[in-house]
This record gives structure tokens, sequence and C-alpha cells, in this order.
């Protein structure tokens, strides 16, 4: 299944929002951005399923798969 790279961003967006969101004591403004970023990133892969005619369950774990588990780059 080919990932696209809208989606590989987005995910990696969200991943960092939760990280800055994680670091610092909870408080709606400080997570906010990060339940917008993993919000942006759902609706793109729905629509990106649905025009694909794929499984969005099976395209959400190959992008968070890309994302959480990327081989290190050499260099």
């Amino acid at each position: 299944m080919g990932i696209p790279e809208e989606l590989i961003l987005l995910e990696r967006d969200a991943v960092a929002e939760q990280r800055k969101a994680l670091a610092e004591p909870y408080t709606e403004e400080a997570w906010a951005p990060w339940r917008e970023a993993a919000a942006a990133f759902q609706a793109a892969v729905t629509a990106h399923a649905e025009a694909a005619g794929v499984s969005r369950y099976e395209l959400e774990m190959a992008v968070k798969q890309a994302v959480l588990h990327a081989e290190p780059e050499d260099g």
C-alpha cells in the first residue's frame, strides 16, 4: 500500500504536538494543538482511504508504523 507523503507529514506533526503537550502540565491550551493535529490526521486518513478504496484502519496503521518505527537514515 502506497502511503501519501501528506499523511506522513500530518502524523509527524501530531506526534510532535503530542510530545510537547505531554512535556508540560495539562492545560486545555497546551493540549489544543495536539488535538487539532490528531483530528487533521484522522480526517486525511479517512478521506484518502475512501478515495483509494482501501481499509481505513490498515492505512492508519501503515502510516503510524512508517512514522513511529522509521528506518534510521544513513549519515
